[in-house]
């Protein structure tokens, strides 16, 4: 194969498909960061996003000609997609609520959560066949939900859960009770 042809039949393709791959996870977090508010780390992302769609894109249109510069195009899209919701499920910013419904006396497992710094409200409620049940609301940073799903699954394992990403908390709210260290993406998480 001669070196122009395998420019244009192995390197140009391989190139649309990582500028794809990268935009695409770009877009996907972009995405995430704005149904979170964090508008300043959006508008970062955001603008190199289209930095790398422009290449992406002007190299495709200059190529029409070639499917296999379409598929790498096609390709970037979905694998992009999903290497961008893993980029995002890593980076964990931001905050949830975990909603756990407990069975019987929730004491032993609102003292343990609050001996790993968790705040912790607790409501009672009925279940559906009139037994008494609590509720408890537990605001968490992101970062630190896995650690709170780790203690229900094995010391409470017949809880019910349910985690939400909250859009926007009170910007100096105590939500875990251990000192956290401010970083730059504080800034930007606004």
């Amino acid at each position: 194969m001669e070196e122009t042809e395998f420019f244009r039949w192995v390197v140009l393709p391989l190139v649309i498909l990582s500028a794809r791959i990268v935009e695409t996870s770009l877009k996907t977090i972009r995405q995430v960061y704005i149904a979170r508010g964090f508008k300043y780390l959006a508008a970062a992302v955001g603008t190199g996003e289209i930095s790398v769609w422009l290449l992406s894109t002007g190299i495709v249109l200059f190529n029409l000609t070639n499917p296999v510069c379409l598929l790498a195009y096609i390709a970037g899209y979905a694998i992009g997609t999903v290497i961008g919701i893993e980029m995002e499920n890593r980076i964990k910013l931001g905050h949830v609520i975990v909603r756990i419904i407990a069975k019987g006396n929730p004491f032993p497992m609102i003292v343990d959560l609050r001996e790993q710094g968790f705040g912790i409200t607790q409501l009672e409620g009925k279940g559906s066949f009139g037994s008494v049940v609590s509720v408890l609301l537990v605001l968490s940073p992101r970062a630190k939900v896995d650690l709170l799903m780790d203690i229900l699954g094995k010391k409470y394992p017949d809880t019910i859960f349910s985690v939400e990403d909250i859009r926007s908390l009170k910007e100096d709210a105590a939500i875990f009770h251990r000192e956290r260290k401010k970083g730059w993406l504080d800034w930007l998480a606004r």
